[in-house]
């Protein structure tokens, strides 16, 4: 089971134990107290969580968030972390990622794309300790390998590879595969589960080379 920071609970929602974190609710989650459930249908770091992959967080670390969309994982990211640079390509979603943001200093919206790390290495730090990935476009792993530049050394990727924002005829499996093997370039791959919450969606935590 993962080892969870101290930014993150279990605790009970709906009758059932779920992961939650300290801050201000969002997207209209049940809350105990200061306490929001992070809810993992929604969430594919969330799942990863569940599923109890070997993630390695203690709380208090810089994060690249990378397709944070309207701030729905990246909130309850910057609950528990450090600084938070959240990079999302899309304008119509940056209107409710900045909302998120006015409630979290230490959550910084990027309306940039993530394939091009040049437009915002000025901005981002470059030893960040964890690249959170969950991006909807071709190349994944080309955008993984072109933003490890952001980590430290031993820096940590969390990523969600899309099976059909690949190639939506091929076998899952094999995309996932074919994307393992790219990611590969510039990390070692730790641990990798399908997410039953998530249809074709696999969780992957790889350490940088």
């Amino acid at each position: 089971m993962t080892n969870l920071p101290d930014g993150i609970q279990r605790r009970e929602f709906d009758g059932r134990q779920r992961l939650a974190t300290r801050g201000q609710p969002v997207y209209g989650e049940p809350t105990d107290g200061e306490w929001r459930c992070w809810d993992a249908g929604r969430s594919k770091l969330g799942a990863m969580l569940e599923a109890g992959m070997e993630i390695d967080l203690v709380g208090g670390e810089g994060v690249l968030y990378l397709g944070a969309a309207s701030g729905t994982t990246v909130s309850h990211v910057a609950d528990f972390a450090g600084p938070t640079y959240a990079v999302e390509f899309a304008p119509r979603p940056m209107g409710d990622l900045l909302d998120v943001a006015e409630a979290r200093n230490n959550l910084f919206p990027l309306l940039k794309d993530a394939r091009k790390p040049d437009t915002y290495s000025h901005i981002v730090e470059s030893d960040l300790d964890v690249l959170v990935q969950d991006v909807a476009t071709r190349g994944q792993a080309r955008v993984a390998v072109d933003n490890a530049r952001f980590l430290t050394d031993d820096g940590q990727l969390l990523l969600a590879i899309k099976a059909r924002s690949e190639d939506v005829t091929a076998d899952p499996e094999t995309v996932f595969d074919s994307v393992c093997d790219e990611l590969t370039e510039a990390y070692e791959i730790i641990d990798r589960q399908r997410l039953a919450s998530h249809d074709d969606h696999l969780g992957v935590v790889a350490r940088k080379r």
